[in-house]
């Protein structure tokens, strides 16, 4: 049985090979993931399952066809599977990734869960096809060398825009995108809130110590002004962790996508 431990924002095997990346640009190198999922059995960026159930649980349905962007080696397909959402579609860019969870799923009997090599910028699938499309830390990769959150390079604003522009014709008409993300409102809105769009966003938090965004955008609800959940001076954290999340590796990714103004 692997034994594993859980950090405050990852969980990874003991067991595991760790290809610890040089610098944040490798996050954005396909060739640092293949050789990281050679070795790596799983990693859960962003918290596992556990921690959002409660908050995802109010947006899926067994009826439901979802769609994961960038799945690594995450068991979040896993997990949707138990809680009874049996069309599932995986995507990642790495093919080590994916060849590897076609054999865990393999192994587990789940024989119903898709797993395709895929570039979540350049979706291969007919507009409207999914009920939701879920991502857990993959949109953030494309932030890692961004520059000033508050006024992201263009290079990076494209790339953002062209994920979201694919997720928006993916989904069907009433058709939910979670995005689970380090990103604060006042950083994400401006790109979810973007003309073309016809999605609401709103917003949770869950997390010890700090606290990760939950945004779920409903498609064909746009308003005027979308309302969060909970008001602006409360969403407006600042980095305070706890010691061991200095040792982890979400501490360096954090740090690299979201730079607080203090």
């Amino acid at each position: 049985m692997e034994m594993e431990m859980e950090m405050e924002g990852g969980e990874r095997g003991k067991d595991n090979g760790e290809v610890a990346p040089r610098t944040v640009s490798d996050y954005l190198d396909p060739h640092y993931w293949n050789e990281r999922f050679k070795s790596e059995e799983h990693y859960e960026w962003f918290k596992d399952y556990s921690h959002f159930q409660h908050l995802l649980r109010r947006h899926i349905h067994p009826s439901y066809s979802v769609l994961e962007l960038g799945c690594g080696n995450s068991r979040l397909c896993e997990e949707l599977f138990k809680d009874g959402v049996t069309d599932i579609t995986c995507i990642d860019l790495s093919d080590v990734a994916v060849n590897r969870m076609r054999e865990r799923l393999l192994v587990s009997g789940l024989h119903g869960v898709k797993v395709l090599q895929a570039d979540m910028l350049e979706l291969p699938f007919s507009s409207q096809s999914f009920d939701l499309v879920i991502e857990k830390g993959t949109m953030d990769v494309l932030f890692v060398d961004s520059g000033d959150p508050w006024n992201p390079n263009p290079a990076t604003v494209s790339k953002v825009i062209k994920m979201l522009e694919g997720v928006h014709k993916v989904l069907k008409p009433q058709g939910t995108f979670i995005s689970i993300t380090f990103g604060q409102p006042h950083f994400r809105r401006p790109l979810f809130e973007s003309p073309g769009f016809t999605w609401s966003v709103e917003w949770d938090t869950f997390g010890d110590g700090f606290h990760y965004f939950f945004y779920f955008l409903k498609k064909g609800r746009r308003s005027p002004e979308s309302e969060p959940c909970h008001d602006e001076k409360r969403n407006e954290l600042t980095i305070s962790m706890l010691h061991e999340e200095l040792e982890d590796e979400d501490y360096i990714f954090r740090t690299a996508i979201d730079v607080m103004e203090n």
